[in-house]
């Protein structure tokens, strides 16, 4: 199994691969960092303040615990999560009810009736600096005042040379899980080209069929869309082929 996600966070995957005898490439493109400055706690206190309140991903949820480890929300406050492992973030430091879209991402959480239409309502976004988010001028455009918080960061990094000596070094079947555009894109410019050659050689197991359809433009040929974003999602695939049920191949380095 190849990991994207940041450092330090590619123990689920690590652990579920383990499971079906697997083991784990970590190609990171950057780390993520709490932001813990004046200017963001200010922002924040605003946000927490709308009647609407929107997570964007478990990181930002993780520094939401960072910043404010216990919360409790509003009279009439609305909490919202992308999906299902920034809620869990969210019930564990004081929010109880958080709704969350059943296809966890951007495009699922805007499908959400509840998100249709604002009266020049307040509507708090936690997430991170920079990035190419759709949520903001989504909610914007359907007449929410939106008040973001950037609460986390983060910080790029290449992938180490020792993980692409052991994706080089590989010859069995790979799987790749596929959460994020903006990873995948990080990681191949910063691949050498025999590495992003043999990165491209992968299985795809994308969390969205946007995903998926990046994954095709940027030359994998064997691409699927899994449930969601979830460990246990990317990883469905991989682990049924290596229960078996596909004997004419090897198990997958998942």
């Amino acid at each position: 199994m190849i990991s994207l996600r940041p450092s330090g966070d590619h123990e689920e995957l690590r652990r579920i691969a383990a499971q079906y005898g697997g083991g784990l490439i970590e190609l990171s493109p950057w780390s993520v960092r709490t932001q813990d400055d004046s200017a963001s706690r200010r922002a924040l206190s605003d946000a927490l303040a709308a009647p609407h309140v929107l997570v964007t991903s478990p990181a930002a949820a993780r520094a939401l615990r960072d910043l404010q480890p216990s919360l409790s929300t509003r009279a009439g406050q609305r909490w919202y999560a992308v999906g299902a492992g920034t809620a869990a973030v969210l019930n564990e430091i004081g929010i109880a009810e958080v709704l969350w879209p059943r296809r966890m991402d951007s495009e699922g959480l805007l499908a959400l009736a509840e998100l249709q239409h604002f009266d020049n309502e307040a509507f708090g976004l936690l997430t991170a600096a920079g990035g190419r988010g759709v949520l903001a001028p989504a909610l914007q455009a359907r007449g929410a005042r939106v008040l973001r918080a950037d609460i986390y960061v983060r910080e790029p990094a290449a992938p180490s040379r020792f993980e692409i000596a052991r994706l080089l070094g590989f010859d069995g079947p790979l799987w790749l899980a596929l959460s994020s555009g903006e990873a995948l894109e990080r990681v191949l410019a910063q691949l050498p080209e025999a590495a992003g050659a043999r990165l491209r050689r992968a299985r795809v197991s994308a969390a969205s069929a946007r995903l998926a359809e990046l994954a095709r433009g940027l030359g994998f040929a064997e691409v699927e869309v899994a449930a969601g974003p979830r460990a246990q999602d990317l990883l469905a695939g991989c682990a049924a082929l290596a229960g078996g049920d596909a004997p004419e191949r090897p198990p997958p380095a998942c």
